[in-house]
């Protein structure tokens, strides 16, 4: 379970969001939904540990983290807009680059694990591809496998389906809802409220809940 309490952030005197209240029960998909600029994407940096709060704690399972203070986080797995893929190495080298260079896990391991997941999200047959070499959507779930090979608690999607046609979009609901049958608990930051009611337990407006703060 993920849950946040009294949650505040503001920039330079300008709040953002003020003792926000959030909680994601264990298995189940949140999205948080809202136009952009608003401060979805904020919230989800200050989750992911890649910013600080004003205030604010965060429990994961039985683990508490207080949000004013700058941690690694890997409880939280975060897929990025943009992917953030590194373009000199093929899909496999993204997946195994973090395991190894931070777990310590040995490459054959790693890659054994990769390969695993590629297997599961029906990319293993682009496991030496580089990142050019791949469509939208098998981007975003060469990104969702990078993040599974960590191990989080939480997977965390920051706008999923922005840069992707309705091909694409549908296979990256189709991924949520194995994910979830998985029993991974995910959180997602979305303007697209028809993937929204598509994939999610529950929907947080976050326009509407800032607002009434």
């Amino acid at each position: 379970m993920l849950k946040i309490k009294n949650l505040s952030k503001s920039f330079d005197g300008r709040k953002i969001f003020t003792d926000l209240d959030l909680t994601v029960a264990d298995k189940e998909v949140l999205s948080i939904v809202g136009p952009s600029g608003i401060g979805k994407t904020t919230l989800l940096r200050i989750i992911a540990g890649l910013e600080t709060a004003d205030q604010g704690t965060m429990k994961v399972g039985d683990q508490t983290f207080d949000l004013r203070e700058e941690r690694q986080n890997s409880v939280i797995g975060v897929i990025f807009q943009d992917f953030n893929l590194f373009p000199q190495f093929t899909v496999l080298g993204n997946i195994t680059l973090a395991p190894i260079m931070v777990k310590k896990m040995s490459k054959e391991k790693a890659e054994e694990k990769a390969h695993s997941i590629l297997k599961e999200l029906g990319m293993d047959n682009k496991a030496n591809l580089y990142p050019y070499q791949l469509s939208g959507g098998q981007k975003q779930r060469a990104a969702i496998a990078r993040a599974l090979a960590m191990e989080p608690k939480i997977l965390a999607y920051d706008e999923p389906t922005s840069a992707l046609d309705e091909f694409s979009t549908d296979q990256v609901a189709a991924v949520v809802d194995e994910l979830k049958t998985k029993g991974v608990t995910q959180l997602v930051i979305t303007h697209d409220m028809p993937f929204a009611e598509k994939i999610s337990d529950q929907i947080f407006d976050f326009k509407k809940e800032v607002n009434t703060k």
